[in-house]
């Protein structure tokens, strides 16, 4: 079985993240994107501006160790033609393949001029 437009926009994020491609992770989004986190909005106005801030946070994530991150779940919540809610398991990796950081987020993928994206993410990442 295929998958839901919006978990394949999710796992292209996540082999965008991994290969740190910061072009392409941004092409994963629609914009303006939009996260929460740290009980935080963030709301990014395009992707030249999303990969210039994941450029810059590239450092920040190798020196906590990280190596690769792992969908490990994804579960459509709700979905319609052009809006899919989804509920992901993320784990971070270290080097040794040692799980670091495991966390829930809540993403909402649009399909918008044609393109299944990002929107929106909620994670409870630490």
């Amino acid at each position: 079985m295929a998958d839901n437009p919006g978990i394949a926009a999710a796992r292209a994020f996540v082999d965008a993240f991994n290969a740190q491609d910061h072009e392409r992770l941004a092409g994963t989004l629609n914009y303006p994107h939009v996260r929460l986190a740290n009980n935080q909005y963030r709301t990014v106005g395009s992707a030249e501006d999303f990969a210039t801030g994941s450029r810059n946070g590239e450092s920040r994530l190798r020196g906590e160790g990280w190596d690769h991150t792992v969908l490990e779940s994804a579960e459509v919540v709700h979905e319609g033609d052009d809006k899919v809610h989804l509920a992901l398991v993320m784990a971070r990796y270290d080097k040794d393949g040692k799980v670091y950081n495991r966390f829930d987020t809540f993403w909402i993928a649009t399909l918008e001029n044609g393109k299944w994206g990002i929107r929106f993410r909620s994670s409870f990442l630490r």
